[in-house]
């Protein structure tokens, strides 16, 4: 049985983000890391998102991602809340690509999509680099669920609100995303 994807914590994501400001290209790498770990997108996502999806009608940028059932696993098209920390990296991208109202948000050396495989690959290397065993694309995803699920309690929501963030027919499979925590149920025992 394959192993999951593993689930970082903030300091590793802060250590991703630290390493890819040497990259050929920090800002779309910046980005990437962010769309996986703050919005939790799946790599065929990434490589599909284009402005149209990031900007409000008048090229401003938006307060959602809007992720179009064209590029999202199973046509299952949604919204996805901004981050504050991905929303700036993202306006910071779009000034640098000379503010487009259309075209690939994480674009290519040629300025085209990036195919789904290259994003797989990308955090690959990524994940090699930093030395983080047992990391794939899918890590982001992943934490971005677990610790979605963790804050609800905080925020008054229910796993469905988890379920639709991340583009789930199932709830089932949303719950298969979600790691424990032993501290965390060591602590709710001791409550109960």
């Amino acid at each position: 049985m394959n192993q999951p994807a593993r689930v970082l914590e903030t300091a590793d994501v802060r250590r991703l983000l630290r390493h890819v400001r040497a990259h050929r290209y920090p800002l779309r790498s910046e980005t990437m890391i962010l769309l996986s770990y703050k919005a939790g997108l799946r790599a065929c996502e990434m490589a599909g998102l284009d402005w149209t999806m990031v900007l409000k009608p008048g090229g401003s940028l938006g307060d959602h991602l809007v992720i179009a059932g064209t590029i999202a696993k199973n046509g299952t098209a949604r919204r996805v809340p901004m981050n504050p920390e991905l929303k700036l990296s993202l306006a910071k991208l779009h000034r640098a690509a000379g503010r487009p109202c259309g075209g690939p948000v994480i674009a290519s050396e040629r300025g085209d999509h990036l195919r789904p495989r290259s994003v797989v690959n990308w955090f690959a290397l990524l994940y090699a680099e930093t030395a983080l065993p047992g990391c794939s694309s899918h890590s982001g995803r992943r934490t971005f669920i677990t610790r979605s699920a963790r804050l609800l309690a905080r925020t008054g929501g229910s796993l469905r609100d988890v379920q639709e963030l991340a583009g789930h027919r199932s709830l089932s499979t949303t719950e298969r995303y979600i790691e424990g925590n032993r501290d965390a149920q060591r602590k709710l025992v001791r409550l109960v």
